[in-house]
């Protein structure tokens, strides 16, 4: 069976055909370089995905905080992941880069907080501070 898949490694695009047989990858062709054949043989036998989605938050200045798997995990696994995520609820207040859930789904992945939320009726610069999300020259204009 030939797949084909394009590598998104880089700006290129490749179109790489992978010849499976019996579940097994016989040939790769079609990439320019070595990351288009690691990233074809991977998306033919266990595709991966960052998952990115938001928590609830239980007393935050926002009901929700944007998260992130902290790696790639099998997309194979992201529905049960998700129905984890949609049971999840945290306590504000949420910090950038907090772990909010370890092992998902068996992957050994964590869920990263990518956004901080005060606690709500809370004041000042601190956790929803732009600088400290985004450096000390703030968010992009």
């Amino acid at each position: 069976m030939i797949k084909r898949v394009v590598c998104v490694s880089c700006p290129v695009g490749c179109e790489v055909a992978v010849d499976i047989a019996d579940g097994q990858v016989r040939r790769i062709e079609g990439n320019r370089c070595p990351r288009g054949e690691a990233y074809a043989r991977q998306e033919a036998v266990e595709p991966m995905r960052v998952v990115a989605t938001s928590v609830k938050v239980v007393g935050g200045e926002r009901p929700l905080v944007s998260v992130r798997t902290d790696r790639p995990v099998p997309r194979r696994l992201i529905p049960e992941i998700m129905g984890a995520v949609r049971r999840l609820a945290v306590e504000a207040p949420v910090e950038i880069g907090q772990v909010l859930a370890e092992d998902l789904a068996g992957t050994g992945a964590r869920l990263v907080a990518t956004r901080a939320v005060r606690r709500e009726g809370t004041t000042g610069t601190t956790a929803g501070d732009p600088r400290r999300q985004f450096g000390e020259r703030g968010p992009a204009p």
